[in-house]
């Protein structure tokens, strides 16, 4: 196979790597910055492109899009039209403009794709929803969903107030960039009906976006789901509590495990993380499976037209916090 990867950033430069480790011979990088391009096109002996028109005449069949989330859609549209299966970095978008007209897109030409949800490939969250669907809980009533980081951390060598999260513009604020706790929770624990959400920003950050949100989803199962997610605490943290009428399971991202308490024997039994996992198996594990769906010619866990699903419970999330009121999912989906 050959695979374009859009954008030459750190998770672009990650993808192609793993790629390459996977065994894609035909690897292409479309990229505007030259020296970038042709660092990564030295490293990986991929080919590199500097606009889209010649980067499509070499027939990929398959993209990556890891542009800014801005720009996601338009490349994701574009790769679509010329019939490549496609991988698209999380979020989706960061609006609802265009996501109708790129599900019709996909299944009308029958393209496999994926929206990158590697949080799904952890073994923490993997051994939550395998306890969940072996319903060790019976039936769940009630979620804890938490992330939170210092944002000008994320990458010490960059400004932090340049960085795409700074600007609503450009996808930037925790609830679009912590769209995997909102995903997690509806693979966790099914589909959304309610949201209500307060945002703020609460901290000297020098941003023009939230820092913080506290997000209630309520699901059709009846279960409801607390979200934390914010930008400001000084220490990572990610996690989530889980309560059914059968016991509990936790798990902690630092802890690096797992935990599950079964009310009827009054007993606890710990999932430790596999020894030497490293955070890069969970986007290894993640790339293999989509490359495998595009070689079967089957549905990723989560390809674009689901995606659009969680993309409304964020953009409900934002209009909640902004307009102070709860939004149905059923009777209105927010832009």
């Amino acid at each position: 196979m050959k695979g374009l990867v859009i954008g030459g950033g750190s998770i672009g430069t990650r993808h192609l790597r793993n790629l390459m480790a996977l065994g894609v011979g035909g690897l292409g990088v479309l990229e505007t910055d030259a020296d970038r391009r042709a660092a990564l096109a030295v490293e990986l002996k991929a080919r590199e492109f500097s606009d889209p028109r010649t980067a499509f005449e070499w027939s990929p069949d398959f993209a990556v899009i890891a542009t800014p989330t801005h720009l996601h859609v338009r490349h994701a549209l574009e790769a679509a039209r010329r019939e490549c299966d496609l991988f698209v970095e999380k979020p989706l978008s960061h609006t609802s403009e265009s996501l109708p007209e790129l599900s019709e897109v996909i299944e009308r030409k029958h393209l496999v794709s994926l929206v990158g949800c590697n949080m799904r490939f952890h073994p923490g969250p993997a051994k939550v929803k395998e306890l969940l669907d072996r319903r060790a809980l019976g039936r769940v009533l009630f979620a804890r969903i938490h992330a939170g980081s210092y944002l000008p951390q994320w990458r010490p060598d960059v400004d932090y107030r340049e960085n795409y999260a700074a600007c609503e513009e450009t996808g930037g604020g925790c609830v679009l960039d912590c769209v995997h706790e909102i995903d997690l929770a509806r693979w966790y624990l099914g589909d959304v009906q309610d949201v209500l959400c307060m945002t703020a920003h609460t901290s000297s950050l020098e941003i023009a976006t939230e820092d913080f949100a506290a997000i209630v989803l309520r699901h059709a199962s009846g279960a409801i789901s607390e979200i934390h997610v914010d930008y400001v605490q000084r220490t990572y943290e990610r996690g989530c509590q889980i309560v059914g009428e059968r016991g509990s399971i936790f798990w902690d991202f630092n802890a690096q495990q797992a935990r599950w308490f079964d009310a009827e024997s009054g007993r606890w039994t710990t999932f430790p993380q596999p020894e030497g996992w490293e955070l890069n198996c969970m986007y290894l594990a993640e790339m293999e499976h989509f490359l495998d769906c595009v070689q079967q010619r089957r549905s990723t866990t989560l390809p674009i037209p689901e995606a659009v699903s969680v993309m409304q419970i964020a953009f409900a999330a934002k209009a909640s916090g902004r307009e102070g009121r709860l939004v149905s999912i059923a009777k209105e989906v927010p832009a």
